[in-house]
C-alpha cells in the first residue's frame, strides 16, 4: 500500500508517519528530511535548498520531483511507502501521477492532519527548543503556514474527489491520532 500524509509543518505529519512506518512496515518518504539531509551534507542543492526554507519558501517543483523520483522508481519502496510533505501542488500531482503510473504503482489512502494555526505556533515552539531546527520559528511557520494552506488546497480538492482523502483531526493526543489513523488504514 502507498500512502500520503498530509498537514502544515508543525503538524505532527513525521510523528504519525514514523507510527505508520513501524506498524504496517512502510518506508517514510519525507520531502522535509530529504531537504534537510541534503543541506546537512552541504551540497550546492542544499546551499540553494537552504536559501529558500530559510526564507520561508517552498523547493521549487524541478528539484522535489527528481528527489522523489530517485526513490519511489526504487524496487525496495514499490507500494510500501508513505509520502510525507509530498505532493505540494498539482503539477507535484501530475509528476506523482505519471511516476507511480510508470511503476505500475498508485496511492491508496490520502491522510489530511487538521490543525489549527495557533497549535502549529505553540508545537513549532515546543520543536525549537527540543530539535533546534532553524526553520522553525514563529514568524517562518505563520509564512510556511500560510503558503501550505494557499498551495495544497487544489491538491486535497483532487484527492477528496477520488474518494482518496481522510481527514483526521490532529488537534488531539498522538495515541488519539494514531488510533484513528490505524483504523482508517485498516479499511483499506
Amino acid at each position: 500500500m502507498n500512502l500520503i500524509i498530509f498537514g502544515p509543518p508543525g503538524a505532527g505529519k513525521g510523528t504519525q508517519s514514523d507510527f505508520i512506518v513501524k506498524k504496517f512496515n512502510l518506508f517514510q518518504i519525507s520531502t522535509g528530511k530529504i531537504l534537510r539531509e541534503e543541506i546537512k551534507n552541504k551540497t550546492v542543492l542544499g546551499q540553494k535548498i537552504s536559501l529558500l526554507m530559510s526564507s520561508g519558501s517552498l523547493v521549487n517543483d524541478k528539484i522535489v520531483n527528481e528527489l522523489i523520483r530517485n526513490i519511489v522508481t526504487n524496487e525496495k519502496y514499490a507500494n510500501r511507502f508513505i509520502l510525507d510533505g509530498y505532493p505540494r501542488n498539482l503539477n507535484q500531482v501530475n509528476s506523482l501521477d505519471l511516476l507511480l503510473k510508470s511503476c505500475n504503482q498508485k496511492i491508496d489512502i490520502v491522510l489530511k492532519l487538521s490543525v489549527s494555526l495557533e497549535t502549529i505556533k505553540k508545537r513549532i515552539s515546543e520543536r525549537r527548543t527540543l530539535e533546534k531546527r532553524p526553520d522553525d520559528n514563529e514568524e517562518i511557520a505563520i509564512k510556511r503556514y500560510q503558503t501550505y494552506e494557499k498551495t495544497t488546497e487544489p491538491v486535497i480538492e483532487h484527492y477528496k474527489k477520488l474518494n482518496l482523502l481522510k481527514v483526521v483531526d490532529g488537534e488531539r493526543s498522538i495515541e488519539q491520532i494514531n488510533k484513528e489513523i490505524s483504523d482508517l488504514i485498516d479499511l483499506i
